[in-house]
């Protein structure tokens, strides 16, 4: 019942439409420009879609293994797969350390040691007013020192809407 010339045993092999060069195998390695055009795809993917470097970090992935595949390194579709994953995930980690990294005890709105000017005067125990940045603000002394109109302070601390000022 079964053909002549045929071997019932094997496996069929897989095959897959390759445009440049007709019917292939599914095995074959992908060639250098195809890791090319995904690096690029990925990367202006990031342009158009906002992810926080994560789709750029991708796409680098994929110029560098298109680069070595190019040279003639590339080795095995697995590898050539497994060196996309690891140098994209590489890539992720390194960027965001880099990217979050934040000066230490200093916030972007941080107003400690930042010049005011009073301008109504500052009782010892009481409230005044002290130009911060051209905006007025609430100040209180925080030595208990009283601060007359016209003295230069530095910010120590903010609470709320109060400043807490020593004289410079």
């Amino acid at each position: 019942m079964g053909r002549e010339g045929t071997n019932a045993g094997a496996m069929p092999q897989r095959v897959c439409m390759d445009l440049s060069r007709g019917f292939v195998t599914e095995n074959a390695p992908m060639e250098w420009w195809m890791w090319m055009i995904l690096g690029l795809v990925l990367a202006i993917a990031e342009a158009q879609i906002p992810t926080n470097f994560f789709l750029l970090a991708f796409g680098i992935g994929g110029l560098i293994v298109g680069a070595v595949v190019g040279i003639g390194w590339g080795g095995p579709p697995w590898l050539q797969w497994l060196v996309f994953t690891l140098v994209s995930i590489g890539t992720v980690l390194v960027s965001k350390r880099t990217l979050t990294r934040t000066e230490v005890g200093h916030e972007v709105d941080d107003l400690r040691s930042e010049p005011a000017l009073v301008i109504a005067d500052v009782p010892g125990d009481g409230i005044g007013r002290a130009e911060l940045r051209g905006t007025t603000w609430s100040a209180r002394s925080s030595g208990g020192v009283p601060l007359t109109r016209g003295t230069r302070c530095r910010v120590e601390r903010v609470e709320g809407l109060t400043l807490w000022l020593r004289a410079e």
